[in-house]
């Protein structure tokens, strides 16, 4: 079975942003700048947003956090993206999510304009991808498309299964698969007898949610396996929605869980950002 390293996957993607926003910088005169808007004390947005900030300083993105307190209510929020949208100086903006629960999310996909979308998640941006005419993709499952491009994994013409139908990975990496050719399922918690369309796919992209949900048996052997689960095991280890120890052997390929799609997330969120600061300048030059 081969292991599908994210790792290894979005070190090579960096490299090469290292290049593009050099490049950007001497033409611009300012590196890529990304801002991070964090709502709140969530102490795992919290983390996020580090990982973030370290990830865009080594390949030379200008990052700000911008912190606000939970109390902030829904119309500062929206005058401060209102703000962002108008800083010539910002090319990406990210509200990191979840928010507090007074705070409509909703809106932050409507406000945002889609050129200063480094997340990829604006309803703008999803009606864009779903057209086949994308700006940017959203994180997480242009990651995916990413580490299977990277190990020449073929998905035109292969049955793929999402299991997970969420705004942030279920329903665009259904998008994505059908933008490279692949026969696309959708399975969720309403999907009776899920495991008879696992076990039929060629390609299973698990975003299910649930710990240690899925296993051998759910699969047809030669299968490609990408887990997009995080889970704490309470040991201070990670697991995801698969049961990534069965699969040797019977897989054909297969994500780790940590190690495969997570690091991708973050290394996609920078390469919005630099395609926007990219895409902002040449606009300023036509």
């Amino acid at each position: 079975m081969i292991r599908l390293d994210g790792k290894l996957v979005a070190e090579s993607l960096r490299e090469r942003l290292k290049e593009r926003a050099e490049h950007f910088k001497m033409q611009a005169g300012r590196p890529p700048q990304l801002t991070v808007v964090l709502v709140g004390e969530n102490k795992a947005s919290q983390v996020y947003v580090k990982n973030k900030h370290l990830a865009c300083q080594k390949v030379g993105i200008d990052s700000r956090i911008i912190e606000k307190p939970e109390s902030l209510t829904q119309e500062e929020l929206e005058d401060l993206l209102a703000l962002l949208n108008q800083d010539e100086k910002v090319d990406g903006v990210l509200v990191q999510l979840p928010v507090p629960r007074h705070i409509k999310s909703e809106r932050v996909f409507e406000l945002l304009k889609p050129g200063k979308d480094a997340d990829g998640l604006t309803y703008a941006s999803a009606g864009l991808m779903w057209s086949g005419k994308p700006l940017v993709k959203p994180c997480t499952p242009a990651g995916v498309i990413e580490i299977l491009k990277h190990y020449r994994i073929e998905m035109a013409g292969k049955n793929a299964v999402v299991v997970g139908r969420s705004q942030i990975v279920g329903k665009p990496m259904a998008a994505l698969l059908l933008e490279e050719n692949a026969t696309v399922t959708i399975c969720h918690s309403g999907t009776r007898n899920i495991k008879s369309f696992t076990q039929a796919a060629d390609i299973v992209v698990v975003a299910a949610g649930k710990a240690g949900l899925f296993g051998k048996e759910d699969f047809k052997k030669g299968v490609v396996v990408i887990d997009v689960g995080m889970h704490g095991t309470g040991g201070g280890k990670l697991c995801g929605d698969v049961r990534f120890d069965e699969l040797e052997g019977w897989a054909a390929a297969a994500t780790p869980v940590p190690g495969g799609v997570g690091p991708m997330t973050i290394a996609m969120l920078l390469e919005n950002t630099v395609f926007l600061a990219e895409r902002k300048l040449k606009g300023s030059r036509e």
